[in-house]
């Protein structure tokens, strides 16, 4: 019987933590990024109860506990549940919401204690951490490789996040395929349709953006100032990686990792790209018209339909986004954000899992059907793409079948080496670009600032 108490697994981290023991991270503000991709202030959600989080009884052999977080991740696994018990008379999914990090901290913690039955059946683990985690705590996740789960059915890249040593461990969740979003009433007035933005290079863009601007008055772009979460999209759209085979930092002497950085700097140089103080005034910027358009995670769809300014309704279009330049192997593909379900070695029900599995998230069509419609969840399953609901189209984007296309980019993204230090990455990434922005640093000197700070924050 899994009894244990959050607050007590919690005050063991802090433990720990305080010790100086383990390579977990605190990951906070990165955690949530499943449900609308951005970096959510973990003290803002709801964190799980004593009676709930840390497990429930499981004396009931055909039952499954689960942990996520936000309620967008834990209603579409209770749907999944509904589905799957609706054709199982007597098995019960029971699903426990548990802010992100919180999982993170739990892991570690059960981990390092070697109390691994005091975690549930199956966890919900964000895929910039999952690798970390997967590689400092092997023996928490069971190993799915031959449980005839159809890994190819969903996009390679998106199931490259839970692999090690050729292994399979999660299950694919959400799309964190990246999407090109603009205002076509915008795009007109400047003379330029979406097809003008299509299949396109970033010199190319800031051509158009320097155009549209001179012409609107109004930059292509938006996003948060400091944060390279558009730099990360544009590496991966390249198959560019900041982490060698060895897993070590790579940015001194890296021509591709430079010459993104160039392409950033001159989004913000030619005035194409706004950067805002925080992700509020980015929501903002979007909302309240005061940008052309945005390049994210496919999740960004739900931030541009909610806008209670009715102009806008009809008058946006979705695209890939631009390719960076010449560079060998370049796409218009990328990817940001998401999250993968992992099963904990210790399931007393491995095989009910997997089936649960191969039923509802890696086998079923009509379940994603219905979670598009119900929440707005869309699928990294690639068949999903052919369903009568990514094929309807959206009044919001011009009418067009955007989920089916989105689907379908998803397929095409580049798999690169992301490393297991990505919070320490992005956060030397994010201070890079502001010191060269700012003038503080050339580019070069700020590269090499960045590398040896990686290199410092995980012990290199």
């Amino acid at each position: 019987m899994k009894r244990k108490l959050i607050g007590l697994a919690m005050s063991v981290a802090m433990v720990i933590s305080l010790a100086g023991c383990g390579s977990s991270q605190n990951t906070g503000a990165s955690a949530d990024t499943s449900a609308n991709g951005k970096a959510t202030d973990t003290k803002t959600e709801t964190a799980a109860t004593e009676d709930t989080s840390a497990g429930i009884s499981t004396d009931d052999a055909q039952t499954l506990t689960v942990w996520c977080w936000d309620s967008f991740n834990v209603d579409a696994m209770k749907k999944a549940g509904e589905i799957y018990e609706a054709d199982h008379p007597g098995v019960s999914i029971e699903v426990q919401e548990t802010v992100s990090s919180d999982i993170q901290t739990l892991v570690q913690t059960y981990a390092m204690s070697g109390e691994l039955d005091a975690l549930p059946d199956i966890f919900l683990m964000d895929d910039q951490v999952f690798a970390k985690y997967l590689q400092n705590y092997p023996d928490v996740f069971a190993d799915l490789t031959d449980s005839d789960i159809p890994f190819d059915a969903f996009a390679a890249s998106k199931v490259a996040n839970s692999v090690r040593d050729g292994k399979n461990y999660g299950v694919p969740y959400d799309s964190n395929t990246v999407i090109a979003c603009y205002r076509t009433d915008y795009l007109e007035q400047a003379g330029y349709t979406i097809d003008d933005l299509t299949d396109i290079t970033w010199d190319e863009f800031i051509t158009i953006g320097t155009d549209v601007l001179a012409k609107t008055g109004m930059p292509m772009l938006t996003n948060v100032q400091g944060e390279p979460d558009l730099l990360n999209m544009i590496l991966q759209s390249a198959g560019i990686s900041v982490f060698d085979e060895n897993g070590n930092i790579s940015l001194v002497g890296n021509e591709g990792f430079k010459e993104a950085m160039n392409v950033y700097m001159d989004l913000i140089k030619a005035g194409v790209l706004q950067e805002q103080t925080d992700w509020s005034g980015y929501q903002g910027s979007i909302n309240n018209g005061a940008v052309v358009g945005t390049i994210n995670g496919s999740w960004i769809c739900a931030t541009i339909m909610s806008t209670d300014q009715t102009e806008q309704e009809g008058n946006w279009a979705v695209t890939n986004m631009p390719k960076l330049n010449d560079y060998a192997g370049a796409t218009n593909y990328s990817a940001q954000g998401g999250s993968t379900w992992a099963v904990a070695s210790t399931c007393d029900n491995y095989d009910l899992a997997v089936d649960f599995f191969k039923t509802t998230w890696a086998g079923s069509t009509e379940f994603y059907d219905s979670i598009l419609k119900d929440l707005g969840a869309i699928a990294t399953y690639l068949p999903a793409a052919d369903s009568d609901a990514y094929n309807e189209t959206s009044a919001y984007f011009g009418g067009e079948a955007i989920y089916s296309k989105i689907v379908s980019y998803g397929g095409q993204i580049p798999t690169i080496n992301k490393g297991i230090y990505w919070s320490e990455e992005k956060e030397a990434l994010g201070t890079a670009l502001t010191n060269v922005l700012n003038g503080s640093a050339d580019l070069d000197s700020a590269i090499a600032d960045a590398e040896a700070t990686v290199k410092f924050n995980i012990g290199q």
